[in-house]
């Protein structure tokens, strides 16, 4: 089905808010799949939502933050030759940097939260859609070339049946406003999802785990890739499956 411009505009409010049905949603994401314009504005009106819907909670500054304030704090206080006004200014430039980091902290934590929730999401529509694969295979040399053409990036593709996570195949998704590459797992009958885009830092970082309505998520860069690998296996075989593709 082709939706126009119109009414893809009436249903993307609807669809980054949830309440969409199966049918419609999946008809939405086609649509995003294929045209940049309303992928755009999709993004725009998942960012608004985040803006009008954030509560700013408060969070405690970390220990180390506090306690390197308070030590400028008192530095600062022994310095006699540094007068009143000096003291005060350099008082507020010490609280203004902890604010500022307090306040990078939240938006860092809001944004990969919000990660989390579009990785799980599609992660649960894959599998009630029953499209699970758009190429099903265990081949690695059949799923990777699959791939060409259609995104704008190279990613590895590894067939970890000897380690008793056997490659199922692979599709295409849609994960923080831009195209991504969902590989599909299998371990004892339970699918793990591992969604591949290119990494904004070119630095590994080791797998960091989120749970969410019992699902578990490894998160990790390797290789100037970011993955996210999500399923409802229990943790300790979810970390080593993250912990062959790091090697």
């Amino acid at each position: 089905m082709n939706i126009d411009h119109d009414r893809m505009q009436e249903l993307l409010h609807a669809y980054v808010d949830g309440e969409l049905d199966l049918v419609s949603g999946q008809e939405v994401e086609q649509h995003l799949r294929s045209c940049e314009d309303c992928r755009r504005v999709e993004k725009q009106i998942r960012a608004l939502r985040d803006a009008l819907t954030s509560d700013a909670p408060a969070y405690r500054a970390p220990s180390r933050l506090r306690k390197n304030v308070r030590t400028a704090l008192r530095r600062e206080a022994k310095e006699s030759k540094i007068s009143w006004p000096w003291m005060v200014f350099a008082t507020g430039a010490v609280c203004a940097v902890s604010f500022l980091a307090v306040a990078l902290f939240q938006n860092t934590r809001a944004t990969r939260n919000t990660i989390v929730d579009q990785v799980i999401g599609n992660h649960v529509r894959s599998l009630l859609a029953t499209h699970l694969v758009d190429v099903a295979s265990s081949d690695q040399h059949t799923v990777k070339p699959w791939f060409d053409g259609k995104i704008d990036f190279a990613p590895t593709v590894r067939d970890l049946s000897i380690d008793g996570f056997p490659l199922a195949g692979g599709r295409l998704d849609y994960l923080d406003g831009k195209t991504v590459v969902a590989l599909v797992y299998q371990r004892n009958k339970h699918p793990i999802n591992l969604f591949i885009a290119p990494a904004s830092a070119n630095y590994d970082t080791k797998p960091t785990l989120s749970n969410r309505r019992g699902y578990n998520v490894f998160r990790w860069t390797h290789g100037e890739m970011e993955y996210w690998a999500v399923s409802d296996l229990n943790q300790t075989e979810l970390r080593q499956f993250a912990d062959l593709l790091t090697r």
